[in-house]
């Protein structure tokens, strides 16, 4: 039985997440050097040592590859005996996940399951199912942001849209971040939804901005999002200000 064929935007999706993960020779080894020490984790102090780099690089390194869910982000305790030298603070351990897993989009679908799904929740009406796809985009973005930062500690809206733009890269959307002054947007050049998104653009748009909202909430703090433009209506990109 022959594979699916991948869609010109699943291609672009696909390359897209590797390469903004992959692409940095040093961020590949980074990767196998988390992947060696996979009972214990590996720390941004203990990977720039180890490759030589500014603590702030390597911090950087390791946020690209856990924005893409490449790694996971655990928090150590300090124990008893290390209060004292760690002066209480958690520290970060972040461990390799299964690499095949990460390497295909989490949000690949089945067409057919998610056309139903899509025209089930349009049944209920524009206002009623775009409110719902809303929410649990929130729900699932909130999800990713514990995930990649479950620490309490808040970022900046700009580091956190960063963030934002890498996880969203890796579920598909092959996303960046732009800043213009005090415009702040995330530019999603694929939709992993395909045709589905276009039957019912204002339940797919609505679950990806809440998709947005959630990880925003968790990274930085609750922040509106309004989509500028979308593929859906025509636009060349999916355009979030945040």
């Amino acid at each position: 039985m022959a594979e699916p064929q991948l869609t010109p935007d699943e291609f672009n999706s696909v390359v897209s997440a590797v390469t903004n993960a992959f692409g940095d020779p040093t961020r590949r080894e980074i990767y196998l050097f988390a992947r060696d020490a996979a009972e214990t984790g590996v720390t941004a102090g203990a990977v720039a040592e180890h490759f030589e780099l500014h603590p702030n690089v390597a911090r950087h390194h390791l946020e690209k590859l856990t924005g893409g869910g490449y790694l996971v982000v655990e928090i150590a305790r300090p124990t008893a005996e290390g209060v004292a030298r760690a002066a209480g603070r958690p520290s970060k351990h972040y461990r390799a996940g299964p690499l095949d897993a990460t390497l295909a989009l989490p949000l690949k679908h089945d067409d057919l399951l998610a056309g139903l799904l899509a025209r089930a929740l349009d049944a209920l009406g524009p206002e009623h199912a775009e409110r719902l796809a809303d929410d649990v985009g929130f729900e699932y973005g909130v999800q990713l942001a514990q995930r990649i930062d479950p620490t309490e500690s808040h970022r900046s809206v700009r580091a956190a849209l960063t963030t934002v733009a890498d996880a969203l890269t890796a579920h598909g959307f092959a996303a960046h971040a732009e800043s213009s002054g005090d415009r702040l947007t995330i530019v999603s050049e694929c939709c992993p939804f395909g045709d589905t998104a276009t039957q019912y653009p204002h339940v797919v748009c609505a679950l990806d901005r809440g998709m947005i909202r959630g990880m925003l909430a968790g990274l930085h703090g609750e922040t509106p999002v309004k989509f500028e433009t979308s593929r859906p209506d025509g636009g060349d990109h999916c355009v979030a200000r945040v």
